[in-house]
Order: structure tokens, then C-alpha cells, then sequence
């Protein structure tokens, strides 16, 4: 019987695991290989763009690729690899957008300027990334294995806090509550496109006029004044963009607050 395998390493066998970015760095045994992890990856984020992420299998993969199912195992271990490969290459488009100062850059487009800036900039993009590819939020915990591309971006973010004096767990603090924020409200639009389509609601009107006899009942039974303000008041319920920058702004005001950035540069956190 197979043993169990905790943190790369076989319980039985002690043997480790390595991952295939290893495995990648090694030389190629001949005969030189007919494909590369680079189109296996660009076939699977095809697969996964148009159809989402259960339709990525070693065989459908094959398929789209030309070769034998057996295969592609000379290049992966299997779909946990192939989902490695994925993440790893849409977050490099991230990177590219960096470097060309555009899509969904924000303010003055390129990373550069002080850390709530690239923090902000970086944040754009991040939600832009994975409204391309929503397949995105269905893997570990919505933002991925640990990938070459996946970690240079965590770094480009920690050295834009160099110089504020933060020790190492509140730099990496900062940096996990904004970019929980932009993957919490991402997937919660995506949740909702993913509703519209099941019910066959090309906008939001038209699933509001689906489920209108229920949010009647909810607002006639007077029990929630609240929330029937809002819904009675708001004009922006369908300005995602909007809401989306509100919170995102709102998340670095607070973050800005509690640092407290001083005349030298360099942050007192409150509470310490």
C-alpha cells in the first residue's frame, strides 16, 4: 500500500518529491522532446478559459495537443503538474502588464512609485488576471501553487515595502490582505456571472426580475429596514468597477493608517 505523502516526502519511503519546476531544470534525456511544458500549459489555459477547469484532463489535453495520452507523462506526473504550469504561465501575463505599463495598471500604468501605488497598480492587474482566466479562483485557495511567476510577483511586492522598516511577517501581512481583498471580491463576480449563466441572465436586471417575488417577500416581511434602503437608494448596484476600487482604496487607507508612515520613511505600527 502506498504511504502517504506530507510536505514532498513519502511517509514510507522517506523519499522527496520533487516539483516540477526541478524536474524542468534538469537537461532533456534524448531524444529531444517534441513538446514543450510551455505549449502544454498555453493548451490547458485554452481548455480552461473556454470550458473551466474540470474540463482538463490528460486526454483532452492530448488531444489538443496531437499526441498520445501516455505521452505527456514524459513531461508532467499528471493534472496536479499541468495546473502547476497554468498558473504559473497567466501569471506571468501580471508580469507582462508590469513591464508594458498597461492593462488594468491603473493610475500611470507601470509599478513604479511608493509602496501604495504598486500595491494598487498590482492589485488592478491581479483582478483583471483572473476575470480573464476564472478559472483561477478553483485552485489552492484561489491563488495558486507555488510557481516561479507566482513568487516573483510576492517578491516584487515585498521589496516595494523595503525601506518602512517592517519586519518580515508584517510585510508579508500587508501584502496578503490586499491581495485577499482582490481575490475575495473577484470571485464573488465571478460567482455571479457563473449565476447569470445558469439561470440565462444576459444582465443584472434580468436576474433581478427572476428573483423578484422572493426579494419582495424578503422586503415585505419589514425586517430588514437596512438592507431595503439600500435597495431602494443605490445607483451604483452594477458598477463593479466602482465598488471594486471603493474597497480597494479603502483596504490601503487602513493599511496606510495602522503604518503610519513617518518623515524618515519608515512605519511605527499601531498597537506595538
Amino acid at each position: 500500500m502506498a504511504g502517504n505523502k506530507t510536505d514532498g516526502v513519502d511517509d514510507v519511503t522517506g523519499a522527496v518529491r520533487e516539483s516540477i519546476w526541478e524536474r524542468m531544470e534538469r537537461p532533456a534525456r534524448p531524444p529531444r522532446a517534441a513538446l514543450t511544458h510551455a505549449q502544454i500549459g498555453a493548451a490547458a489555459v485554452e481548455i480552461a478559459d473556454t470550458e473551466g477547469l474540470d474540463a482538463v484532463s490528460m486526454r483532452r489535453l492530448a488531444e489538443r495537443l496531437g499526441v498520445a495520452t501516455m505521452g505527456l507523462y514524459r513531461y508532467v506526473r499528471g493534472k496536479d503538474d499541468v495546473i502547476e504550469l497554468m498558473v504559473d504561465r497567466v501569471y506571468a501575463e501580471e508580469a507582462r502588464a508590469g513591464e508594458g505599463g498597461g492593462e488594468g495598471g491603473g493610475e500611470g500604468g507601470g509599478e513604479g512609485g511608493d509602496w501604495r501605488e504598486v500595491l494598487r497598480v498590482s492589485a488592478l492587474r491581479l483582478r483583471a488576471l483572473i476575470l480573464r482566466h476564472p478559472w483561477l479562483v478553483d485552485t489552492t485557495a484561489g491563488s495558486g501553487p507555488l510557481t516561479p511567476n507566482f513568487v516573483a510577483r510576492l517578491d516584487r511586492l515585498l521589496a516595494s515595502l523595503d525601506g518602512l522598516g517592517l519586519d518580515a511577517d508584517t510585510a508579508m501581512t500587508v501584502i496578503g490582505t490586499v491581495t485577499a481583498f482582490v481575490t475575495g471580491a473577484t470571485t464573488s463576480r465571478i460567482r455571479m456571472d457563473r449565476l447569470m449563466r445558469k439561470e440565462g441572465a444576459e444582465k443584472m436586471d434580468d436576474l433581478r426580475t427572476l428573483y423578484s417575488s422572493r426579494m419582495r417577500w424578503l422586503l415585505d416581511s419589514g425586517r430588514y429596514p437596512a438592507f431595503e434602503r439600500y435597495i431602494r437608494q443605490g445607483v451604483r448596484k452594477d458598477d463593479d468597477d466602482w465598488q471594486f476600487e471603493l474597497g480597494l482604496d479603502s483596504v490601503l487607507d487602513g493599511i496606510a493608517a495602522r503604518l503610519r508612515v513617518g518623515e524618515q520613511g519608515t512605519a511605527i505600527m499601531d498597537g506595538n
